[in-house]
């Protein structure tokens, strides 16, 4: 059965058709109104808008299939050479790449004022958007796994 939730993209995957657009937009970014959050940010992402100037990331939360539940991603940077720094968590991800067999590498987007303690999050609502910036923490998924994506207005994370 097919979605043809994208524009070009037609996997029979709603949820894999919209990140494959977005993907796609972030990664040819250079430097109106919708019928969707997810539209409405590709077009502000893209210039397409009289929003999108400077924007390089749509932040998206994504809904596992079990139950339809936000998924919270895990991950933690090196502190040192030889040091693991402290576990952080999101609910909020950019797109690094998608590849043919649907795994995505996403990156963890955290508020520069997040607490070291964020790891106790219940759902998105919890989580600070002011100021979301790139942690260069990633993680792999597949995209097969799930059943919604919300799309967050287009943000600049890379200044």
């Amino acid at each position: 059965m097919s979605c043809g939730c994208g524009k070009d993209f037609d996997t029979g995957s709603c949820v894999i058709d919209v990140l494959k657009e977005i993907e796609r937009a972030q990664r040819d970014v250079v430097e109106n109104h919708c019928s969707t959050s997810c539209e409405r940010s590709i077009n502000d992402l893209l210039g397409e808008s009289d929003h999108g100037r400077g924007l390089d990331t749509v932040p998206i939360i994504l809904y596992c299939e079990d139950g339809c539940k936000p998924f919270k991603g895990f991950g933690a940077d090196r502190k040192r050479e030889d040091k693991i720094g402290p576990i952080v968590a999101s609910f909020i991800f950019r797109v690094k790449s998608i590849d043919k067999n649907d795994c995505a590498v996403l990156e963890l987007l955290l508020a520069h004022e997040q607490p070291c303690g964020y790891n106790d999050l219940k759902d998105p609502t919890e989580q600070k958007t002011k100021n979301l910036q790139a942690t260069g923490i990633c993680i792999t998924v597949d995209l097969h796994c799930f059943c919604h994506v919300t799309c967050l207005p287009a943000i600049s994370v890379f200044h």
